[in-house]
């Protein structure tokens, strides 16, 4: 069969170049005039043609310059029609070659190897995701996938209760010591007093704590306001990837 036209085999359908059917159909009239004309026939841009931008070198006296032009990418039901439109020999060649290279497309062999080649790319695009789902796991550090549940979590708990997990994940540190690491670094206020051990302003802010306020009743009738200090979630998620990113550097320069 003479290869009339180009033929583009996408993943959809096949389609055709507007500029070289137009050379084709051995048209007079320019391409930039004649398209237009031809999408008034009820063709729809995105549907029918998409825009197609080329860079071509032509030469301008001794000298090459490079020039963009538009091209339209056209399905070949299009194609066909255009060329029916055309009553011209050229037109009637030229669909017909159209026609013949359809049947071909929508054998049950092409339609077969369209489908093993559509699911080849699926299959080779889930490996690539899952590769570097994979990859971005082996990354990401058990401390920091820990943390990251802990951050889901709306439950706020104890300082004491946060160094026992902190432990339990590689950083050997007590409740005493947790509370003085958190007043030396700023996080709680350091002036003896009622608000001593109270998160200061900065963490506030951070949202790292809550305060729990509680009236205790005494049996003289008296009463009090007692004030506990709360990590939220956030504030574990925080603490925790702090903690074990300084145990993970001093590791590190020990090893240096």
């Amino acid at each position: 069969m003479e290869n009339l036209i180009n033929i583009t085999y996408g993943e959809d359908q096949p389609t055709v170049s507007a500029r070289e059917l137009h050379e084709q159909l051995h048209i007079g009239t320019a391409f930039k005039d004649w398209f237009p004309r031809m999408t008034e026939y009820g063709f729809t841009e995105n549907e029918d043609f998409n825009v197609l931008k080329i860079e071509r070198v032509q030469k301008e006296g001794n000298r090459e310059v490079r020039r963009e032009i538009t091209d339209y990418n056209i399905t070949v039901d299009m194609a066909k029609q255009i060329c029916m439109i055309q009553r011209t020999p050229e037109g009637k060649a030229v669909r017909q070659y159209l026609l013949d290279l359809e049947k071909v497309w929508n054998s049950p062999d092409q339609v077969m190897s369209r489908a093993l080649k559509m699911a080849d790319r699926t299959i080779n695009k889930l490996k690539e995701t899952n590769a570097k789902l994979l990859e971005d796991t082996a990354r990401m550090k058990p401390k920091e996938i820990f943390a990251d549940a802990v951050s889901a979590s709306h439950t706020s708990i104890l300082i004491g209760a946060l160094a026992k997990i902190i432990s339990q994940n590689g950083v050997q540190i007590g409740q005493n010591r947790l509370f003085a690491w958190m007043r030396e670094n700023g996080y709680l206020i350091t002036r003896r007093g009622a608000d001593y051990n109270m998160p200061t302003q900065k963490s506030m802010e951070m949202k790292l704590f809550e305060i729990k306020e509680r009236t205790v009743n005494n049996p003289d009738g008296s009463s009090m306001i007692t004030r506990t200090t709360l990590i939220t979630g956030k504030g574990q998620q925080y603490f925790i990837n702090k903690l074990l990113n300084n145990k993970q550097q001093e590791n590190k320069n020990a090893s240096v």
